[in-house]
């Protein structure tokens, strides 16, 4: 019995070739070969060296090389025609077919969709080494996960912190409006200025004004009574710019200059004759500087604004006594309080009389803007408040001026200042009383370094 079918191979042809077994040889296409004729013609081998049916010499008796199944003519199997004495040609079953990889029934089914896949082999947990060198193992058990690195939150995060600034900006300037609306203008810009020149400059005036005192705050700071608003104390000149460290000069009071439409004066009535419009210009066409900026501060304002700020601390050098005014002080550093500063840049009673109250006068205005401005202050509410309420409302400004004109004054004087006080040349009595005499010279010399 035959793999391929039941056995019928007495019913072939005797001209069928068969194998050693006696098993007919078939075709690709399943049909039986027949052998070839021994009576053919004859021949060679054409070029090329490939077996031509019918040749002289058979396949099988070429040397060294295999014998391979003879070569079937088609057209001799298919138009054979049928004899007696030949039985009918049946074709044998087919092999079966072998299962094809481009099928889909024939693909390998991937392992895991029938067995899950094998398990990884454990791991010991391993300490990474430390300083010295040595490993210390966790022993079996799971792995210790990594701690996961935090990742930024973005700008959510930084919303509350937005919203915080946003609202400090708010009141910042909610604030700063709410001052500089309290301030006191006045006009101070004369009609015919001088030509502009370089750096910001300052006219700081202190009135010797009573008014808006009660009569306890005048026995408090012994100023006397009402005498109105027709002098100045102090008349300082602050000037800053690019490159340069601000300059604070100090003009005395009785210093003898030409007064715009009323000749030669003390310097401190021209206040009296026009305000601080007339002021402003007699200042401008002594010193051939222009005033960019105005600010004038009475006794009640000036002391409000020391006590505002806690008080200022002074180093005196020797002890002041003058009744007139209303100070008694020790030598040595000691915090001055408003009414006892008052009295220190107030006071006379010097060897030099005028020209040592303007040397401390500068440095008094020089130590209160560094309390004003000093980190302690600006950040403690409880005297932020009443250090803004006091200036917006003591100080008298120019019209054209505002509050943070005024806070960048005070920044200015800060950062530290060159003091200086206009050059004397002498003292002379005069149709108006005994006046301070300048040194042309060297008065010329130090306001041309400021142009």
């Amino acid at each position: 019995m035959d793999s391929r079918g039941p056995s019928h191979h007495g019913d072939l042809p005797d001209d069928i070739a068969r194998d050693s077994r006696g098993r007919p040889i078939l075709d690709r296409f399943g049909r039986p070969v027949r052998r070839r004729r021994r009576d053919a013609p004859s021949g060679s081998r054409p070029e090329g060296g490939r077996h031509v049916p019918g040749s002289a010499q058979p396949r099988g008796e070429r040397p060294g090389r295999p014998v391979p199944p003879p070569r079937r003519n088609p057209e001799e199997t298919r138009y054979t025609p049928r004899t007696p004495d030949r039985p009918p040609y049946t074709r044998p079953t087919p092999p079966p077919e072998r299962p094809s990889r481009y099928r889909p029934e024939a693909r390998p089914v991937p392992r895991y969709r029938h067995e899950p896949p094998a398990p990884r082999p454990e791991r010991r947990p391993v300490r990474p080494e430390r300083h010295d060198g040595e490993r210390r193992d966790f022993g079996p058990g799971p792995r210790p996960r990594r701690p996961r690195r935090r990742r930024g939150c973005g700008m959510g995060c930084m919303t509350p912190f937005l919203l915080i600034i946003g609202m400090v900006l708010t009141l910042t300037v909610v604030i700063g409006l709410w001052a500089d609306a309290k301030l006191n203008r006045v006009e101070a810009t004369p009609a015919q200025q001088v030509a502009n020149t370089a750096g910001t400059n300052w006219l700081l005036v202190g009135s010797d004004s009573r008014q808006g005192l009660t009569q306890e705050e005048i026995d408090t700071l012994g100023t006397g009574g009402d005498i109105g608003v027709g002098r100045t104390d102090t008349i300082m000149l602050l000037h800053y710019g690019r490159g340069s460290k601000p300059t604070l000069v100090s003009i005395p009071r009785d210093s003898y200059v030409n007064i715009p439409g009323y000749g030669m004066n003390k310097i401190n009535s021209a206040f009296t004759f026009g305000g601080p419009q007339l002021l402003t210009e007699t200042v401008e066409q002594a010193t051939g500087l222009r005033i960019d900026h105005y600010a004038e501060i009475g006794f009640g304002g000036f002391a409000g604004l020391v006590d505002a700020v806690g008080g200022v601390e002074m180093c005196v050098t020797e002890a002041i006594n003058d009744p007139l005014a209303n100070i008694d002080l020790p030598a040595g550093c000691q915090d001055l309080a408003g009414p006892e500063a008052l009295g220190y840049v107030r006071s006379r009673a010097f060897a030099m009389g005028d020209l040592d109250r303007v040397s401390h006068q500068r440095e008094f205005l020089s130590a209160l803007m560094e309390k004003a401005t000093d980190p302690t202050t600006l950040l403690n509410p409880f005297r932020l408040g009443p250090l803004i309420s006091r200036a917006s409302g003591t100080f008298t400004v120019g019209t054209g001026d505002h509050i943070w004109n005024l806070a960048r004054l005070a920044l200015a004087m800060r950062s530290g200042v060159v003091t200086e006080t206009v050059p004397v040349g002498g003292f002379r009595d005069t149709a108006v009383g005994n006046v301070v005499l300048w040194d042309e010279a060297a008065a010329q010399s130090l306001f041309d370094s400021l142009r």
